[in-house]
């Protein structure tokens, strides 16, 4: 005793390394008991380690391309202007210029081929001899780009995408009509130095020369072209003097109206996009190792109870309740080192198993590594979450007499831990989220997770005090083995809590991640085709507007055309302000980094409302007016009479604002954030932007009809298939998609674990329990029909509770944040009920089958 007490005699109370030596002495035993708690912490840890260790793959893969994503040292944008000869000269003095052009036109096979008429939407990108100035440009046929290009004979070359060849049914050396020229298709891309990060292709790639273009006619006045011109610096450059350059080029053109970006900055688009979705990774993986808290929980109440007899013995020989409690701390703490070490390892290498096939998906390089940072981050949420559900329940033994340790066997406590331990689990709870906040791309969405958290937590604690009260208070059932099912719902020390916290969480995250994606794809599938146009038709010059129509109405009469003026501008200044100088919310800073759509109306525009304001008279002519939309407007901070001032042309042009529209965007009907009065842009060239919708009970042949029809006629008007463009967001999001549901899987997968770790947690209880009732008589098969009564119940609970607050989390997102209808599926409803129910009475039942065997006699002498 005086060794418990003193340690090495120096003290009246046990030293630290004391407690450690008793902890290292006990964990000789191995991890007997800790299989579960091991594998919650390890799947927790090593979702987000893998999330953290891919994120940040990509992003290295980014910064080392920064040069070659944008092409140059520099790049200047611009929207339907080239640069003028004193822009370009400027340039010029400083290194090598690059100019291309891009733009979406038709390609079309041509009379005479097979499959004649036949045609495709692709993305065509004009270079010049200097292109690429980073990277490398390659071709499957092994030859240059400059010798692919060239002209000879009667025609240019061109190479393409082999995703054209197998659409149009074509091969190398056929001959392709784009515009009013035709072309040879020299070979195929097998890589494209620049188009890092390009998203959604809404076609295959075309690269010709900037002599090929001139011959399409595909620029006219107003044509929706944008141009970039790279710049590539002398030698080895510094940072520094790229900006400087930047500075320069600003100060010499202010109303350029270029877009300038350069070799640093050309990720901030993507690390910001990467950013989100890996933040909603983490989240889920945050919710996985939550899950995998209460079988921490657990996994800690069955480790105390196979050691009451050691615990009891020290308390007996004077050993402090804190001394008890700092030994199985520490072992807690080496048994949690072991399952974030499993963790670790399986997230450093998700990288290389799963982060090609991300980077692949969006199109964006990857550098494969080892990331201590990422990998530590995700070690601290693994310690911090085993701590935080380890604490309270260790404390509960600090101040239990032995008595009352041995009398927990048959009625166990239900007192509350000291103070400091209740202070102290909160402190690293506090810590947890404070950490999942702090680190977080958006903190807003950050804490309404951890808000959400610790709600559901509350909630599915108060929902399993209730369904106890409910057994508690429920007339007592003729069943003897349904009286005891409801029985051992409501008894202290039951499987009700742990099986609810446990199942209740991981199903709510299934149900609202597989709501959300539901209610996605049938907005794609179902919802935005049955009210959007068949097709948007681009670049009708206005000289052509009326043939258009005719040709259209001529080709199938009953179709409704809608068709308004369109221009490309970028914002420039808001109420005077430099945009360069405002810093926007998260969620409108696109409005501000890229040009938009522009138009000019005297009459308000299709599918929207005025929300504030009163729209121009029709023959207005005073200052320039401009409507905005309304979301946009707030997060802006814009009020009726603020000023906007957009760059057009290269011109400066400053509007007033003259109302705010609310716009239906799922309409698909054409809209802009942006409608000026018609005095606006008065004499400005601009092309027409036109939808075509068809009646019901219009068949694909129609459509095909018109499509070739206007192709054939009008070869410089560019047809977008509205369907194509939404089969391609689909086809991205169902790829984004198995991401999450691997995410959401795995907490899942943490909730089956925390399950049969519950079950194990009360497995000593369940032996009295059997053992006894068997005394008396009762069969095994009653016995297995009570326990299986019993975990259909809680089961049952459990499910209830996933479907309601999944769907209240899905209504959130979907009607709060994505303002998009939601429409509740049964199908994953049931699906989630039969999910609990078929493991709560699987596991249980399996469980309890190993229970029923144990002889009588061993349990009952050592009562």
């Amino acid at each position: 005793m005086a060794s418990l007490r003193s340690g090495a005699g120096r003290s009246d109370r046990p030293s630290f390394w004391l407690a450690a030596r008793f902890a290292a002495r006990e964990l000789r035993g191995g991890l007997s008991g800790f299989v579960i708690f091991v594998a919650c912490i390890a799947i927790g840890v090593a979702a987000i380690a893998s999330v953290g260790a891919t994120t940040r793959a990509i992003t290295e893969g980014l910064s080392a391309e920064g040069a070659t994503i944008v092409g140059g040292d520099l790049s200047f944008r611009l929207v339907q202007r080239p640069l003028d000869a004193k822009e370009r000269g400027f340039l010029q003095t400083f290194g090598e210029v690059s100019e291309i052009a891009s733009l979406r036109a038709m390609a079309r096979i041509p009379d005479g081929q097979p499959n004649a008429g036949n045609s495709a939407l692709v993305d065509v990108k004009a270079v010049d001899g200097a292109y690429p100035l980073k990277g490398t440009m390659l071709l499957d046929g092994g030859g240059t780009l400059v010798e692919a290009l060239r002209h000879r004979g009667e025609s240019y070359g061109i190479v393409v995408d082999p995703l054209l060849l197998a659409r149009l049914d074509l091969a190398a050396g056929d001959m392709i009509t784009i515009g009013k020229a035709s072309f040879r298709i020299a070979d195929t891309i097998a890589k494209e130095p620049d188009r890092v990060g390009t998203g959604i292709d809404f076609g295959p790639r075309v690269m010709m020369s900037r002599q090929a273009l001139d011959a399409t006619g595909l620029i006219q006045p107003g044509s929706l072209v944008r141009y970039s011109a790279r710049l590539e610096l002398p030698g080895t450059v510094s940072d520094e003097a790229v900006h400087a350059v930047e500075d320069k080029a600003k100060e010499a053109f202010p109303e350029a109206g270029w877009r300038i970006q350069t070799r640093d900055n050309a990720t901030r688009g993507f690390d910001r996009d990467v950013g989100r979705f890996a933040q909603f990774l983490t989240l889920v993986g945050l919710t996985a190792l939550l899950v995998g808290g209460v079988g921490v929980t657990n996994a800690v109440k069955t480790f105390l109870d196979r050691k009451r007899d050691e615990i009891a013995t020290m308390k007996a020989l004077g050993a402090p309740g804190g001394f008890v409690v700092a030994i199985y701390l520490m072992q807690i703490l080496a048994i949690t080192l072991v399952g974030v070490a499993i963790g670790l390892v399986l997230g450093a290498i998700a990288p290389f198993a799963g982060g090609g096939f991300i980077a692949n998906t969006l199109k964006l390089p990857i550098v494969f590594g080892f990331y201590p940072l990422e990998l530590a981050l995700a070690a601290l949420y693994g310690l911090l979450t085993a701590v935080a559900f380890a604490l309270l329940t260790l404390g509960r033994a600090h101040d239990l007499p032995v008595s009352a340790l041995f009398r927990d066997r048959v009625a166990p406590g239900r007192a509350w831990p000291r103070t400091v331990y209740l202070v102290a689990t909160l402190a690293v709870a506090l810590s947890l989220a404070g950490l999942a906040i702090l680190l977080a791309y958006d903190r807003r969405v950050a804490g309404v997770f951890v808000a959400a958290s610790a709600g559901a937590f509350l909630l599915l604690y108060v929902v399993a005090q209730g369904v106890m009260t409910l057994a508690r208070r429920a007339p007592s059932p003729r069943s003897t083995g349904l009286r005891l099912a409801v029985r051992n719902i409501h008894r202290p020390g039951g499987l009700t809590v742990s099986v609810i916290l446990s199942l209740g969480l991981g199903l709510a995250l299934l149900v609202t991640l597989a709501l959300i994606d539901g209610n996605l794809r049938r907005q794609l599938t179902e919802a935005i085709p049955e009210r959007a146009p068949a097709f948007f038709f681009l670049d009708i010059q206005s000289t052509e507007a009326a043939a258009f129509d005719a040709l259209v109405k001529s080709t199938v009469p009953d179709v409704t055309i809608e068709r308004v003026p369109m221009m490309r501008g970028r914002i420039t200044a808001l109420k005077g302000v430099s945009t360069t100088k405002i810093e926007p919310p998260a969620d409108a800073r696109w409005a501000l980094e890229g040009d938009r759509g522009i138009t000019y109306s005297d009459t308000l525009p299709k599918a929207s409302t005025l929300a504030d304001g009163k729209w121009w008279p029709a023959d207005y002519s005073g200052e320039p007016l401009v409507s905005f939309e309304d979301e946009l407007a707030k997060a802006l901070d814009l009020k009726i009479g603020d000023t906007v001032t957009v760059n057009v042309f290269g011109r400066e042009v400053t509007a007033k604002i003259a109302n705010t529209r609310h716009v239906d965007w799922d309409s698909l009907s054409i809209n802009f954030v942006m409608v000026f009065s018609p005095n606006t842009f008065a004499g400005a060239p601009h092309s027409e932007l036109a939808t075509t919708t068809f009646p019901k009970g219009a068949s694909e042949a129609d459509e095909t009809r018109l499509m070739k029809a206007v192709v054939a006629d009008m070869p410089t008007v560019t047809v977008v298939r509205v369907k194509e463009v939404l089969d391609a967001v689909n086809s991205i999001m169902r790829q984004l998609a198995l991401a999450v549901r691997a995410a959401a899987s795995i907490a899942l997968v943490s909730s089956v674990l925390v399950l049969a770790g519950a079950l194990a947690a009360g497995h000593r209880q369940r032996i009295y329990d059997a053992v006894i009732l068997k005394t008396f008589g009762a069969s095994r098969g009653r016995i297995l029909a009570a326990y299986g009564a019993e975990y259909l119940l809680l089961g049952l609970a459990a499910a209830v509770f996933g479907v309601i607050a999944g769907s209240l989390a899905a209504f959130g997102v979907l009607e709060g944040m994505m303002r998009i209808d939601m429409v509740f599926e049964p199908v994953v409803a049931v699906g989630a009920a039969l999910v609990a129910l078929v493991l709560t009475i699987g596991l249980g039942l399996l469980g309890s089958w190993r229970i029923l065997g144990k002889k009588a006699a061993p349990v009952l002498r050592n009562l």
